[in-house]
This record gives C-alpha cells, sequence and structure tokens, in this order.
C-alpha cells in the first residue's frame, strides 16, 4: 500500500510539472549564462578568428598573386626562350649559307688556280717541246748538212771543205727538201 500512496502523490507532483516549460529560476540563469558566454565569445573569440580569418585570405589572395606573377614570369622566360631559339636558328641558318658559298668561292678559285697552273705546265711544255724541236732541227740539219757535203763531194768527185761552199750547199738542199715537203701537203690537203 505504501507504495500505492506513494505512487499517488508522485503522480499529483507530476500532473503539475510540465517538462516543455522551464522553471523560471533556471530561465534566468540560464539566460544570464548565456549572455555571459555570447560577450565573452564576441569580445574575445570572434575578433581571433576574423583576424585568423583575414590572415588566411591574405596568404591565399598572395600566394595567387604570386603565383600568377611566377607564371607569367615563366611564361615571359619562355617567350625568350622561344625568340633566342629562333634567333639561334636563323644565324645557323645564315651561316650554313655563308658557309655555302665560301665553299663555292673557295671551289670556283681553286678550279680557277688549277686550270691557271695546266695552262702554265701546258705553255711550259710547249715552249720546251718547241726548244727540243729547234734544238733537234738544228742537230738533224747540221748532221744532214755534213751527210750532204759528203754526198755532194762524192757526187762531184771534189772535196767541199770550203765552209761558205758547204753553207750554200748545205741550205740549198735543205731548201730543196723543204719546197717538196709542201708541196706534199698541199697535195694531200
Amino acid at each position: 500500500m505504501y507504495n500505492l500512496l506513494a505512487a499517488t502523490t508522485v503522480a499529483q507532483t507530476e500532473s503539475d510539472y510540465q517538462p516543455l516549460l522551464p522553471e523560471t529560476g533556471e530561465l534566468v540563469v540560464g539566460t544570464i549564462a548565456f549572455a555571459i558566454v555570447l560577450i565573452l565569445v564576441g569580445k574575445f573569440l570572434v575578433p581571433k578568428i576574423q583576424e585568423t580569418l583575414a590572415e588566411r585570405s591574405n596568404q591565399i589572395e598572395g600566394g595567387l598573386k604570386r603565383a600568377e606573377e611566377a607564371q607569367a614570369e615563366a611564361q615571359a622566360t619562355l617567350d625568350d626562350y622561344k625568340a633566342k631559339l629562333a634567333e639561334a636558328r636563323h644565324e645557323a641558318s645564315r651561316l650554313r649559307e655563308e658557309a655555302r658559298e665560301q665553299g663555292a668561292q673557295i671551289v670556283a678559285e681553286m678550279r680557277e688556280q688549277a686550270q691557271a697552273e695546266a695552262r702554265r705546265i701546258v705553255e711550259a711544255a710547249q715552249s720546251q717541246i718547241e726548244a727540243e724541236r729547234q734544238q733537234a732541227l738544228q742537230q738533224l740539219r747540221a748532221e744532214v748538212g755534213t751527210l750532204s757535203v759528203e754526198l755532194a763531194g762524192r757526187v762531184v768527185g771534189e772535196s767541199l771543205e770550203d765552209s761558205a761552199r758547204q753553207s750554200r750547199v748545205v741550205d740549198r738542199f735543205l731548201e730543196e727538201l723543204e719546197g717538196r715537203a709542201r708541196t706534199q701537203e698541199q697535195i694531200t690537203s
């Protein structure tokens, strides 16, 4: 029974109790505590949070600016590199062309020198051949003269020891031979 009585008493006090509505004292203390916490948070914590957010925002913006500047600098360096590379290629092309022209000029000069040297050698050879021909002709003349004097002396039967007479006979004989050679050449032509 005692349990029943206690249960009824608890049931009556519970009927006055409203769980959704707080008691007035608790409401006032809770509101004051909330206001104190709100003032402390607003005075100390919010400015530090805002300062930290501003610093991070500045760091991010500064980082973006630095990244943009670095990217612009890298692009400028790349453009400069490309320009220098194009200039170097152009210069190399120009140098190759100059080398080709110089090579062609050197070949032409060497060819001219070789032709001049060949002409000089041919002329020297021709003059040497002409000199040797003249020498051979002189020797032949002397031998033919000696032989013709001997032959004429045998034919005439007298000695042609006189040098003036010898020379006239030799010259006449050689002129006759040259005249016969010319007529032979004219007939064959």
